[in-house]
């Protein structure tokens, strides 16, 4: 079961090659914000470039804007070899460390390191595979020939490659290749010149091409890992395993420094080169001033990503202290950001991000439906609206509509089971709700007084 989320739509920013968005059936999810999207696609042409590392972006807008989704849509664009981490301002409270620790791991997470390393490889089609079983219980062997169009050669088989073998289900005529420092086999195909052996073969059978040259090669293998990888791996006794644990705990500064100087020495030896990715902090006002100075301080290091930073506030107080500024964050800090400004949805893409949501969750909504639901959205928020959709769905279900089809009857019905802000905020307020507010809990406190 696929699970649909709030942004599973989002596949992308929408844009073609001259950072222009693109018409809708080709917007990778995308709707609107036309000048927004531009611009972070401006960004993430720096990013892949490697050019705009150490750098600090704002998404300023209001709720229900799309700076999330913009987000999301550049980690899409960005691919799985660029790291991408997000967070929630607030998460760096919750954490058993120190808020400076949680902000410094969240760097190195978005910081890869990309590492080159030769291995031997060998390489051909299986020709024939020998296994000498004992009968009195003694260690298993085996011969395996091995060829390609101009070579061919015999190898001894141990008890580990006989199972590794027997695994990948290789047969004569397998076209193979065996990491020789591991020994992990890769079954690429079987050969063209086998084609014929039988009648007929499954869908997934894929015929290659026998390989010329030497049978055992050397080949450049890269491993991208992050930083953040490399520091848990060294600072716990259960190395590799300790990436699963999940409790990571503080990590010693003076090691960190250790790892940064040896992959500058990788770096200088041409065998490493650094990845800079990106970190979004959602929420960013949030953040205490004193997570304002560590940041201010750590995108002037070396090895420092782009920061994405969004925040839905106007003039804010600073948290821990008394004054006020624009989107809650310092001015020092803001002179260093480049912002850039989301707007709230005109009526035609409300309706476009409703029919892609409908999309989405396989849900199919009548032409008036469709049009009640986007007065709904602009009357109340948008993302109201949007969880009404798969309400709606139930609702026409259980009444047994054509097809699940959601008409305005189901939309009406959810709307009155559900209150949106407003009807919440003025139910609150007419004071008949019978709750415990300000008011009575000081009457209360007289009364036991």
């Amino acid at each position: 079961m696929e699970r649909i989320g709030a942004h599973s739509h989002i596949r992308g920013l929408g844009l073609n090659a001259l950072l222009e968005p693109r018409p809708h059936a080709d917007s990778e999810g995308m709707v609107g914000q036309a000048k927004a999207r531009k611009a972070a696609g401006l960004i993430l042409k720096m990013v892949r470039e490697s050019k705009i590392a150490g750098r600090a972006i704002l998404m300023a807008g209001p709720p229900s804007s799309g700076k999330t989704a913009i987000a999301l849509g550049m980690a899409q664009s960005l691919g799985p070899d660029v790291p991408f981490t997000m967070i929630s301002a607030s998460e760096v409270y919750s954490l058993s460390m120190s808020k400076t620790e949680g902000l410094t791991q969240a760097f190195r997470r978005s910081i890869g390191v990309r590492i080159k390393e030769e291995t031997e490889i060998i390489e051909g089609e299986v020709v024939e595979i020998q296994i000498d079983r004992s009968l009195t219980g003694a260690q298993t062997t085996g011969r395996l020939t091995i060829k390609t169009l101009d070579m061919e050669t015999v190898y001894d088989l141990g008890t580990k490659m006989i199972d590794a073998l027997s695994k990948e289900k290789v047969i004569a005529g397998d076209v193979i290749s065996i990491d020789r420092a591991s020994g992990k086999i890769n079954k690429l195909g079987r050969s063209y010149t086998r084609s014929r052996d039988y009648d007929a073969t499954g869908a997934d059978t894929r015929f290659v091409q026998t390989p010329s040259g030497e049978i055992q090669t050397r080949k450049e293998v890269v491993h991208t890992v992050t930083l953040h990888e490399i520091d848990v791996i060294n600072s716990r006794t259960q190395g590799f395993l300790a990436l699963f644990a999940g409790d990571t705990g503080e990590i010693k500064p003076e090691l960190r420094a250790q790892i940064d100087s040896k992959v500058s020495e990788w770096r200088e030896e041409g065998k490493a080169e650094i990845v800079p990715g990106v970190l979004f902090i959602d929420e960013v006002h949030m953040l205490d001033i004193e997570c304002f100075s560590f940041l201010n301080r750590a995108l002037e290091q070396e090895l420092a990503p782009l920061v994405i930073m969004a925040s839905n506030r106007g003039m804010a107080r600073i948290r821990g202290t008394k004054y006020k500024s624009p989107h809650g964050l310092p001015v020092d800090l803001l002179d260093r950001v480049l912002i850039i400004t989301t707007a709230k949805y005109e009526p035609e893409d409300i309706e476009k991000i409703i029919q892609i949501r409908c999309t989405e969750e396989d849900t199919k909504l009548t032409h008036e439906a469709l049009n009640i639901l986007t007065s709904m959205a602009m009357s109340t928020t948008l993302r109201y609206a949007l969880n009404l959709i798969s309400c709606a769905q139930v609702a026409a279900l259980k009444r047994k509509s054509p097809g699940g089809m959601v008409d305005v009857e189901d939309l009406r019905k959810c709307y009155t089971f559900f209150l949106d802000e407003k009807r919440s905020v003025q139910w609150v307020g007419e004071g008949t709700a019978g709750l415990i507010g300000e008011h009575e809990e000081e009457s209360q406190h007289r009364m036991e007084e």
